[in-house]
């Protein structure tokens, strides 16, 4: 006699849903922590891909540092990507014959910023013209602060740039951040007169008032100090005097620890603020607003509309631009001629 299979109905099993990991999310907003994917778009000489790799090491830990570009990948090759990585940011460096450009824009959908890049450094040029160049190991564990200047005109290009950078990096609550995670500060201050934003990235250091040099490098690194050309320890301790070569006369650039930062500054002790420039450095022209990615209707252009570049001798910028945003198209055509072979 033939057998049946079993006619019973199979209990429904609700999916469990994955929750996103803790180190994805942001604990203040909830929302997922910004990551970012900085890279080019056409040849670059080699000073410029000096400047991507500085911009990476800028935007860690949130960011591919050994992202790899082949010359056959496009836009869209990128953003396919960025959606499985959590990544929400795209910073893209280009050059035209006259002038390097940095797009900044929020994935998927946009905006993009695009900026006329006039003048920058490396992150090596700046350590070279300094007498003591600062770059602990742990400097790049955390994100750096955000500090915006000059950006409260009202006019809304510039509210949409404040927007940008301020999503950029991840959000911080005062009543709750460690002081030690507080290692880098990125400013942007922008000029009403030049229209020009000046991009700086600082690494931040504090020094306790009232303690001299060495007393603060005997308590650091734990080593024994050469006492043979002394008379007795206290001369070790009085030699450079009481006070510290570099304290800050200012008392606004001066703060009470709330907890302890290391062996040197203790809670409820008054330290120095001292930020030392660390690059990369840039002079930054806002010249294009997209509401898309790479792509859309124009918010605001610096050039305005053809008619305007013309009576305004700009043609030459304007021309430039178009150099900027047809880089993604010959990218895709060059995919397409590879499929065709």
């Amino acid at each position: 006699m033939a057998r049946f299979g079993n006619n019973k109905k199979k209990a429904f099993v609700k999916p469990v849903m994955k929750k996103p990991k803790p180190g994805n999310v942001d604990h203040i907003t909830g929302d997922k922590i910004p990551k970012s994917f900085v890279f080019s778009r056409g040849k670059l000489p080699g000073p410029l891909k000096q400047l991507e790799m500085d911009l990476r090491k800028l935007m860690l830990p949130y960011t591919a540092l050994k992202l790899k570009e082949k010359k056959r990948n496009n836009l869209k090759d990128f953003l396919n990507v960025a959606g499985p990585m959590g990544v929400t940011h795209f910073l893209i460096l280009s050059k035209t014959e006259t002038a390097p450009y940095l797009r900044v824009a929020r994935t998927p959908q946009g905006p993009t910023l695009t900026f006329k890049i006039k003048e920058y450094a490396l992150a090596a040029d700046v350590a070279q013209a300094q007498l003591r160049p600062r770059s602990p190991k742990d400097l790049f564990q955390n994100p750096p602060l955000i500090v915006l200047s000059g950006f409260g005109t009202g006019e809304q290009h510039l509210k949409l740039t404040t927007i940008m950078f301020q999503n950029i990096f991840p959000a911080i609550d005062i009543n709750t951040v460690k002081l030690a995670s507080c290692q880098r500060i990125v400013l942007l201050n922008y000029n009403k007169e030049t229209k020009l934003v000046d991009f700086r990235h600082y690494s931040i250091r504090l020094q306790p008032i009232g303690v001299s040099r060495r007393i603060r490098k005997f308590v650091q690194n734990h080593q024994v100090p050469d006492l043979r050309n002394l008379q007795d320890v206290s001369d070790f301790v009085t030699k450079a005097g009481y006070g510290s070569e570099s304290e800050a006369d200012d008392e606004a650039a001066t703060v009470t620890l709330a907890s302890d930062l290391g062996r040197v500054n203790q809670a409820s002790s008054k330290s120095a603020v001292k930020l030392q420039e660390i690059g990369p450095r840039m002079t930054l022209q806002l010249v294009k607003v997209e509401e898309g990615l790479c792509s859309g209707v124009v918010i605001f252009n610096e050039y305005g509309n053809a008619a305007d570049t013309k009576r305004q001798g700009k043609q030459k910028d304007a021309e430039d631009l178009e150099d900027v945003e047809r880089d993604g198209d010959e990218g895709e055509e060059d995919q397409g001629d590879d499929e065709e072979d």
